[in-house]
């Protein structure tokens, strides 16, 4: 049986060479003259819907043929599995410079005679980062003007065939694509190809890849853009290098151009404050032995002779002291006063990060034509489902002309159901995120009785205190959570969001945007929150403990504080979350065009056709850019809110972008099918995101410094309640530790065991001793460093946000040398179209066109010294 398999399968190859003796991986159709714009796929198969799926085709595609696009169709039978029919589209000339007129598409006029800018006297240190100039700079800077049917000589048009490049062409194709119509159902008219793809009549819809990544095409037409991103911008050993925006742009888009530039540029500004994070943290190792508060603590006459309260109730016992000395020394990497310039510093920089990337910004809309791109070309269009669904129809006031629209009760009711789902799901996490506070209480009595009974976790325990392996575990479990809901509420959101029916693409993706934003924030950083504003500020003290649910006692800080706790926490969440991420973005793409490609590996390349190796890649979606967006937002948040607690986050941010740039382009270049050109001038709604974050991250880091580290109790003591002039942070650790009379626990926390028969205990606090007249009432001392806390806030907020504002004010959006090119480019393209339209009236004068009047003339050559004189 294997022997006839293998006959008839040598037989299908035989003919099939025989039929064509070329290669298929070519980008054009038969004829090698028309170039492959778009490619559609369908599995022809018998099932209990193919003639209605057959109808449907045949409706669209002859829809396609009316509206001036050709067709060349694959047959099954040469196709791999021979299942999968392909439909292949060309746009001839006349589609597209009508649509390149719809669309506004700019094209070159002239090539640019502004002077580049002066020469930097670094670019030789610069040069092992540069590219090829090739590379960096694909095509000559031309001046542009929108594309008009009328005035063709105008333009710069070469050769048809090319004067519109592979991304303008399926961007175009993929417009008439999403609005041609394939029939009425249900008394409704159908049309667009997401909807043919959703209901299974076709299995995909794609531009092609113009070669194998890997190595250039055989065919001299071929630019090999595909195989140059490969070699110079997608493998990691190029992790050094200049990223090639302009390539990118003109491969994929400027949406996708965009989110490169913005992730390269965030990559750059973070290495600056990775080496002020890293001079922190080693400012912390290197003072670690002068800290005079763990060197207390881990004397045995000091800290040895400190005997602190229960940990838990009944089951713990007294504790000494020393016992944390390890970790209170690792506790000063992070709570330091470099803690505080760090803080105040990244407050500073967040800003001069938003503000250079408007500025690259806008320097990136010149040298793209997109100054006078505005959104409603692309972004502002009706959506197609929101045409389908909408039925009813009225005036728009602005173009008189009757459109669909969605009443208004139905927008309040679906409204309604959208928002009461967002609330559920963000009231899930908070409800998970109690879940996981109740398993730190509970399991938190178990590890501080099993460290301090069991022998043999004596070697670990001075590191592994109670508090951290509670941390620690309570963090690993809190990620897993984070990852179940997020993999849950990206489909609810979706759906949410469709449901909604958003009139236009902007609001659809501002819409998904802020649901899945808020559920983020929510996901990621509540558990964080915890830890920084709660947990341990609401304990109670010995014998009036404060219970969670009247069962759970509240857990305790580390005594060298919350701050090592709340580090661990970041450290677990942000690292776990970017390590899986590259895990989900790399190998899992990896994986299944593997698995898809594991049968043409063993045929000839010229039987394996260009379109069926894309077909087996992976679609980059939609939505493909704003999960990109969203993981870069969020880390983006745990390197400003939290900071002060974690020098080193900009430096794992930072490592993790540099992998991050690689991988991103490595997959889009290899993995998956290529995307639909876009057009965007900026990042969207992530610069308002960021924005917020930004001015949310000096409040956060305040509270952190003022809360949550110990640096204030430190100022205080050192300036206030000092003895020792010689030493003046001696001591610290015994003022700071209040004292408990044993025989005063309730019989609900006393420990079961007192076989030293201790007679008091101490605990963290600033409370009178039993034998005072106020006892265990708040003492002086702590409103007194309770008001220096808010003062500190008060003055740091104040402080950075003044330096924020007067950063802002100072530093201009747009750079003079731009605005200066982009007058002058006006000026010349108004100039460029006002001589032409003038050469234009005098050759119908002198044809003795009647309309063409003298009048007309003197108007025409009076706009244009107006134009000269503005």
């Amino acid at each position: 049986r294997q022997s006839g398999r293998r006959y008839n399968l040598f037989l299908k190859q035989r003919l099939r060479i025989d039929k064509r003796h070329q290669s298929k991986d070519s980008i054009f159709f038969r004829d090698g003259v028309r170039r492959i714009d778009f490619v559609l796929s369908y599995v022809d198969d018998l099932n209990k819907e193919w003639e209605k799926k057959l109808e449907r085709r045949k409706e669209f595609e002859s829809n396609l043929q009316k509206a001036g696009l050709e067709l060349e169709t694959e047959d099954k039978k040469e196709s791999e599995d021979g299942k999968i029919c392909f439909v292949k589209i060309h746009a001839p000339w006349e589609v597209l410079i009508t649509y390149a007129e719809v669309l506004n598409i700019k094209v070159p006029i002239k090539e640019n005679d502004i002077p580049s800018m002066v020469e930097n006297p670094l670019d030789c240190m610069l040069a092992p980062f540069r590219l090829p100039e090739k590379v960096m700079h694909p095509e000559p800077d031309y001046f542009t003007a929108p594309f008009s049917k009328e005035k063709q000589e105008l333009y710069l048009i070469n050769d048809e065939s090319t004067f519109f490049s592979p991304s303008m062409r399926n961007r175009i194709v993929n417009y008439i694509l999403t609005r041609c119509p394939y029939g009425t159902e249900e008394g409704k008219k159908k049309f667009g190809i997401k909807r043919l793809l959703n209901n299974g009549t076709y299995s995909a819809a794609y531009p092609l890849h113009d070669c194998q990544y890997w190595k250039k095409a055989n065919d001299p037409n071929c630019d090999n853009e595909r195989y140059t991103l490969y070699m110079e911008w997608a493998r990691f050993l190029r992790f050094y290098k200049e990223q090639p925006l302009d390539l990118i742009r003109k491969y994929y888009g400027e949406k996708i151009g965009i989110y490169f530039a913005w992730l390269g540029f965030y990559t750059e500004m973070l290495f600056l404050a990775a080496v002020v994070g890293l001079i922190c943290f080693l400012y912390g190792l290197f003072t670690m032995d002068e800290n005079m508060s763990s060197k207390e603590i881990c004397d045995p006459a000091i800290g040895g002779e400190i005997i602190m309260c229960p940990l838990c109730d009944r089951e713990c016992e007294y504790w000494r002291l020393n016992t944390t000395c390890v970790s209170s020394e690792y506790s000063h990497l992070f709570d330091n006063v470099a803690t505080l310039f760090f803080a105040i510093f990244m407050g500073i920089w967040v800003t001069l990060f938003l503000e250079f990337w408007k500025r690259r910004q806008a320097r990136l809309k010149y040298e793209w034509d997109l100054v006078d791109f505005e959104e409603e070309q692309q972004q502002l269009q009706l959506r197609p489902e929101y045409e389908a669904k909408c039925t009813q129809k009225k005036k728009n006031p602005v173009t008189q002309e009757m459109e669909p629209y969605l009443p208004i009760t139905s927008q309040a009711m679906r409204f309604c159901i959208s928002g009461t789902t967002v609330l559920f799901w963000v009231s899930l996490i908070i409800a998970s995120m109690i879940a996981v506070i109740v398993y730190r209480l509970a399991v938190y009595a178990a590890f501080a009785s099993l460290m301090e009974n069991t022998q043999t976790l004596q070697p670990i325990s001075g590191l592994l205190t109670p508090q951290l392996a509670t941390s620690v575990t309570a963090s690993c479990l809190n990620f897993v959570i984070i990852m179940i809901l997020n993999f849950l509420y990206e489909r609810i959101a979706i759906w949410i969001t469709d449901m909604e029916i958003p009139r236009t693409h902007m609001e659809y993706e501002n819409r998904l945007t802020m649901k899945m934003f808020l559920f983020q924030f929510v996901n990621y950083y509540s558990s964080c929150f915890y830890v920084a504003f709660f947990k341990g500020k609401f304990v109670g003290y010995p014998g009036a403990y404060t219970y969670m649910f009247n069962r759970w006692r509240n857990e305790e800080c580390d005594p060298a504080g919350c701050l090592i706790e709340l580090t661990t926490q970041l450290t677990i969440v942000m690292a776990g979350k970017q390590i899986w991420g590259n895990i989900q973005e790399a190998i899992v793409p990896w994986i299944c065009n593997w698995w898809g490609r594991r049968k043409a590996r063993n045929n000839p390349e010229n039987l394996y056709s260009r379109w069926e190796q894309d077909h087996d890649l992976q679609t980059f979606g939609a939505l493909g850019l704003f999960y990109e967006y969203l993981e870069m937002v969020i880390q983006f948040g745990f390197i400003t809110l939290f900071v002060a607690s974690f020098p080193l986050a900009p430096l794992l941010a930072l490592m993790n972008n540099i992998l991050e740039i690689r991988v991103d382009s490595w997959k889009l270049t290899t993995q998956y099918r290529r995307p639909v050109a876009a057009k965007a001038h900026s990042i969207g709604v992530w610069q308002e995101i960021l924005n917020g974050m930004a001015i949310l991250s000096v409040v956060t880091n305040a509270f952190i410094v003022a809360f949550t580290s110990d640096m204030i109790p430190r100022l205080v003591f050192y300036y206030a309640y000092s003895e020792n002039e010689d030493s003046p942070m001696s001591g610290y650790i015994n003022n700071s530790l209040s004292v408990f009379q044993i025989s005063d626990f309730p019989d609900r926390n006393k420990p079961k065991l007192n076989p030293e028969n201790f007679v008091i205990c101490r605990y963290r606090d600033y409370r009178y001793p039993p034998d005072h007249e106020r006892r265990y009432l708040h003492t002086m001392q702590f409103w007194h460093i309770l008001a220096a806390k808010l003062a500190f806030i008060i003055i740091m907020e104040h402080v950075v946000f003044i330096v924020k504002f007067f950063v802002a004010w100072m530093i201009p959006d747009v750079p003079a040398d731009v605005k200066a090119k982009i007058k002058r480019e006006k000026y010349l393209t108004q100039k460029i179209l006002h001589e032409y339209e003038l050469e234009k009236l005098k050759e119908r004068l002198c044809q003795g066109d009647k309309r063409a009047t003298e009048k007309e003339f003197i108007a025409t050559e009076g706009r244009m010294e107006l134009s000269r004189a503005m």
